[in-house]
């Protein structure tokens, strides 16, 4: 009786070492987002994007009214996951065609139209409290602390790609950027001169893409070449040549 009990046991010991061993492993899989590319998967913990997270973006330079780069930057994200996404906005002026041509198809898309902000919000909200979605993007102007900490409980509670483009409607308003939020990365996207060709024509759009924030680690900045069709960002074949200025590395407080 005592050999059966023993036996069966090591039997179910086994059964929880492998079903913790599957567990973990499809946790690794889904805790973050990796750009698959490394400079850059280097300076993010974990080595990507985390889910689970909030993840800011707003344009640089003249794209911080329109938004346009950042837009195109979070859809290739989007684009990348698996599942729904649903995309939050009290503007409705979208280029579909655009976000198709990083990956981001609008089939795939459930576009939430608010009338304000606080909408906006709230519905932001909601959906990372749904789960089972590939990601969730919201369009707003300010982000206070305080609702940033409760969409990040929120997207850490259902595991989540929570993805906010921060959009101005006029340039003094950018400045809100610099207050500080919960969320665990923040970027900004300028659009630069697309990419030189041997041949005359018109190369890959470059954006320069400024960590300008992440959580447990250093900001750095990156010439990359724009999202192609299936999402995907590279360092730029220019910056590549020059590899002292590929990426400039800064102090966050």
């Amino acid at each position: 009786m005592t050999t059966a009990v023993a036996t069966s046991n090591a039997v179910l010991d086994e059964l929880r070492e492998k079903i913790a061993s599957l567990e973990g492993t499809d946790s690794r899989r889904r805790s973050v987002l990796p750009f698959e590319v490394d400079a850059i998967d280097r300076q993010l913990p974990g080595g990507g994007l985390a889910y689970g997270a909030l993840h800011e973006v707003a344009g640089g330079g003249n794209g911080a009214i329109d938004g346009a780069a950042a837009a195109l930057f979070i859809g290739g994200i989007a684009a990348r996951t698996t599942g729904k996404v649903v995309w939050c906005l009290t503007r409705f002026d979208l280029f579909f065609p655009a976000l198709a041509q990083v990956g981001l198809h609008p089939d795939r898309v459930i576009f939430v139209e608010c009338d304000k902000e606080e909408t906006v919000l709230a519905s932001f909200e909601e959906a990372l409290r749904y789960g089972g979605l590939g990601a969730v993007v919201a369009e707003m102007v300010r982000l206070p602390m305080t609702a940033s900490r409760r969409l990040q409980l929120a997207a850490e509670k259902s595991g989540t790609l929570g993805l906010i483009i921060r959009r101005w409607r006029r340039q003094t308003e950018a400045s809100d950027f610099g207050m500080p939020t919960a969320a665990a990365t923040r970027w900004r996207i300028s659009v630069l001169p697309s990419e030189p060709l041997p041949v005359p024509g018109v190369g890959r759009a470059r954006w320069l893409a400024e960590l300008m924030r992440v959580r447990a680690g250093e900001g750095e900045e990156f010439i990359i070449g724009a999202c192609n069709g299936q999402g995907r960002i590279c360092l730029s074949s220019d910056t590549a040549d020059r590899p002292d200025q590929a990426s400039r590395s800064f102090a966050l407080s």
